[in-house]
């Protein structure tokens, strides 16, 4: 099949996961979404991930995000495992796992690279946003954990300049001062949309505060 790429719509699909049946999209609702996969159950890495993702619950939440997690092992197993993350890690797992013992999400997602592996899941991080496109995609080598930092200021970066016409900076994060998207020329439209000002640098290159996020 071919890759998912940004813009493109996420698959819907109904699979098993601990928390009973779901029909992703429907599950999703008007939320945004984290969907990120885990080769096997009982790996040191995935435990510490899923448990900093119990951990950030209300982080989550304050961003209308949704977690959920995907592993080929079957429910039992996760069940067993989540056992496990909540003990290690000091937390109570509280997103579900889905278990594609049939490889029908992680194929959707292409998830089964044949050069790293035939059968396991590469670990892929999706954000996908309430209209159920796909906005980041990240894959990460099995020795190195993911960076939950990041996913959240991507998050906080996607949802603000969804709103306002800006976009972020390298190493920017919440509060920062924000760039004015070079299309944006209009006087009087800039002084409506930017009442605080700016710095213009170059033609192409405006600094201002951050809008107000809509609560």
């Amino acid at each position: 099949m071919t890759s998912l790429r940004l813009g493109d719509l996420a698959p819907d699909f109904e699979q098993d996961s601990t928390e009973g049946r779901i029909r992703f999209h429907a599950w999703l609702g008007e939320s945004w979404g984290v969907l990120f996969s885990h080769p096997a159950d009982f790996t040191p890495v995935c435990t510490t991930e899923l448990g900093r993702t119990a951990k950030l619950r209300d982080e989550f939440a304050r961003r209308n995000v949704k977690a959920i997690a995907l592993s080929v092992d079957p429910v039992d197993k996760h069940h067993a495992w989540i056992a496990d993350i909540n003990d290690t890690q000091g937390t109570e797992l509280n997103f579900p796992i889905l278990a594609d013992a049939d490889r029908k999400v992680s194929e959707l997602y292409d998830l089964i690279h044949p050069n790293a592996s035939s059968t396991a899941t590469v670990r892929s991080l999706f954000i996908i946003d309430p209209a159920k496109k796909v906005r980041l995609i990240i894959t990460y080598p099995a020795s190195t954990g993911r960076n939950f930092d990041e996913i959240l200021r991507v998050i906080d970066s996607l949802q603000l300049t969804d709103e306002h016409s800006v976009a972020t900076p390298a190493n920017w994060k919440e509060g920062d001062d924000v760039v004015i998207v070079p299309s944006l020329q209009d006087p009087a439209l800039l002084k409506q949309k930017f009442p605080q000002g700016w710095d213009a640098v170059r033609p192409y290159l405006r600094y201002t505060a951050a809008p107000k996020r809509a609560a």
